[in-house]
């Protein structure tokens, strides 16, 4: 994922004095590559100057030493210039002239040599980091977060830096001293007991500390064990060129276990990325994916403050935030898209560039992801309205006109004056009548029962309830009501529902069964029935038909609201819908299953209520 790393000072965002906040190849190239290389140049402008024996004058000398120093400097960091600039130095007051190597530190040579490159490193350091802060700006480059190290570690930290120059610091004046009392006549020897100390302060405190040890005993070298003593003159050009070799050796050495242990430590920053990183696709995973989790999973896990951004009509706008602010600390922005940036303060080191980039994107996936559910539900909800408006305008248009001009036909029957109706017929048109305004009461009170369900404001007051009660009370207006069977034991248990929600759940499951059941005369095994049984700490309530019954299929979908099984059947479809609501709501179930014989039962399944309490109130005491 690329993204922009900006950087404004007014506002705090990743100051330039931070050097988190520059990529590696902006501040140059390292001096562990750099510096190996600039001694063995000026290993080899020696060698030559030695072997052209006084034809290469001072001033070739000087040029190719600052050729060599303000090369590197130029693409090297800053920190390399100082080293190149001394070995260079030492370089061209040791070899302008026979006796080579005779270092007279004093003199025109010296001081000339000294400005020359003093001069050609600054500029060239100087000169580097212009091109390069140029180059950037120029071509309004935008830096890939996988690319930007925020954090670069060393491998080595601070104290083993200190530890490794103190072993230089004692070690080397100590060294001299035991190898002084017990003088080698071979310089070869000498070199390689101090090679080995020169490779423990490397190994112990790394490239800079090995630099310093490298370079000091070079110097003591020269000074206690190669002859005339006790002078910087080498009179022999094949310890020169041990000597020299030996500072390119250790210095390579220090440069091999600085970049072992800056391989390490991005080894290890790797496998701790890739472990927050997995940590957070589980917490993601697990269903913890809004923008304020994934924010709070790097705040507990890296510390500091985080807060995801949008741009919203030119400004910018916070979505999400984690963590407390730290006074003082650089801000960080991480713009991913040109309306989302994420902002971070204060983490601690192991949150890198590469990481923040994987928690930015995780953040931003998060905002869409919960942006596309609210879209989801929203549409959801629209559509549903649209499914329920569609229904409603069907019922309005059938169910409810039909009652209400069969009322209308009988009422304006019997306000006619110019008809004599008897009385056997005025009974039937008013029975007409009531029928029809039965019919209505029941319908609307099915659509209002079922906008309490859906709009979530049904509070059941359950109490202990007796079946034999509620149900004879919900077979009032309905038709044929002398067909329906009810068989209750004389033991059954109360139930803990709410009275009137049951009534109105057995009253539209006694119309669904008097409604699909066989028309004429039924025999008793076959009229439609309520059955109780108890189950346990439930009772079970069967109201069972013999009619049709409902493919398997659709014994699910029959309890959805207007749920029809096909357009010629009666109703609206909200009775069973309304009965499924109120059984719910009350604790209980609700389940189609087939008739024996043929036909169709719905079960409903009510919690018992077993205590002597509940018994006494049964029996009315």
């Amino acid at each position: 994922m690329a993204g922009a790393l900006r950087s404004n000072q007014s506002h705090g965002y990743g100051s330039h004095s931070d050097p988190r906040s520059r990529p590696p190849w902006r501040r140059g190239l390292p001096a562990p590559y750099v510096l190996p290389a600039g001694f063995a140049a000026l290993l080899v402008i020696g060698t030559v100057a030695a072997g052209l024996h006084g034809r290469l004058n001072a001033t070739g000398v000087l040029i190719g030493c600052a050729v060599v120093v303000g090369g590197l400097a130029l693409v090297a960091e800053p920190t390399a210039a100082a080293p190149l600039g001394l070995i260079g130095w030492l370089t061209a007051i040791g070899f302008s002239r026979p006796p080579y190597a005779d270092l007279r530190l004093t003199g025109m040579v010296a001081e000339r040599a000294a400005i020359t490159l003093a001069v050609t490193a600054v500029a060239a350091t100087i000169a580097g980091a212009v091109v390069r802060q140029w180059s950037v700006r120029a071509k309004d480059v935008r830096v890939k977060l996988e690319t930007v190290d925020r954090r670069r570690e060393s491998g080595i930290d601070i104290r083993r830096q200190l530890a490794g120059g103190a072993i230089a610091a004692i070690g080397l004046p100590a060294l001299t001293a035991v190898l002084s009392a017990f003088r080698s006549p071979d310089l070869s020897d000498d070199l390689l007991i101090y090679l080995v100390l020169v490779v423990a302060a490397t190994v112990v405190g790394g490239f800079w500390p090995g630099v310093f040890a490298a370079v000091a005993a070079c110097l003591l070298l020269n000074w206690y064990f190669t002859k005339p003593l006790h002078t910087f003159t080498i009179a022999e050009p094949r310890n020169l060129l041990a000597l020299v070799l030996f500072v390119t050796v250790a210095v390579a050495v220090s440069s091999v276990v600085h970049l072992a242990a800056r391989r390490e430590a991005d080894a290890s920053r790797s496998s701790r990325e890739t472990q927050s990183l997995l940590s957070l696709a589980q917490t993601v995973l697990g269903g913890a994916d809004t923008p304020d989790d994934v924010l709070d999973h790097l705040t507990s896990s890296h510390g500091g403050h985080a807060q995801l951004l949008e741009r919203v009509s030119g400004r910018w706008i916070m979505v999400a935030s984690s963590g407390a602010a730290e006074p003082g600390a650089s801000t960080l922005r991480f713009e991913v898209r040109p309306d989302l940036a994420l902002e971070v303060n204060g983490q601690a080191a192991s949150a890198t560039t590469a990481l923040l980039a994987g928690y930015t994107a995780q953040a931003v996936a998060a905002l869409d992801r919960a942006r596309l559910r609210t879209q989801a539900a929203q549409a959801e909800a629209l559509a549903e309205g649209d499914r329920m408006r569609t229904a409603l305008l069907r019922a309005v248009s059938h169910d409810l006109r039909t009652p209400l001009a069969s009322i209308k036909a009988s009422v304006s029957s019997l306000r006619q004056t110019d008809v004599s109706w008897s009385a056997e017929d005025e009974a039937e048109l008013l029975a007409n009548i009531e029928q029809n305004a039965d019919r209505l009461d029941a319908l609307v009170g099915n659509l209002l029962d079922m906008s309490r369900l859906q709009a979530g404001s049904l509070a059941p007051f359950l109490r202990a309830t007796a079946i034999d009660e509620v149900a004879p009370v919900a077979l009032r207006g309905l038709d044929d009501t002398d067909q329906m069977l009810i068989v209750v034991p004389d033991d059954l248990p109360l139930v803990r529902a709410d009275p009137g929600l049951l009534e109105r759940v057995l009253a539209n499951l006694f119309s669904n069964a008097l409604r699909h059941s066989p028309a004429g005369f039924l025999a008793p095994l076959e009229r439609p029935s309520l059955r109780a049984s108890e189950d346990g700490d439930r009772v079970i309530l069967d109201v069972i038909d013999h009619g049709g019954g409902v493919p398997d299929e659709s014994k699910e979908r029959i309890f959805e609201p207007f749920a029809r099984l096909n357009e010629r059947s009666p109703g609206v479809g909200l009775g069973l819908a309304v009965a499924k609501g109120f059984a719910e709501a009350m604790g209980g179930t609700i389940v189609a299953i087939d008739t024996p014989g043929g036909g169709l039962t719905v079960r409903v399944t009510m919690p018992a209520l077993t205590s002597d309490v509940p018994a006494a109130l049964r029996s009315g005491q």
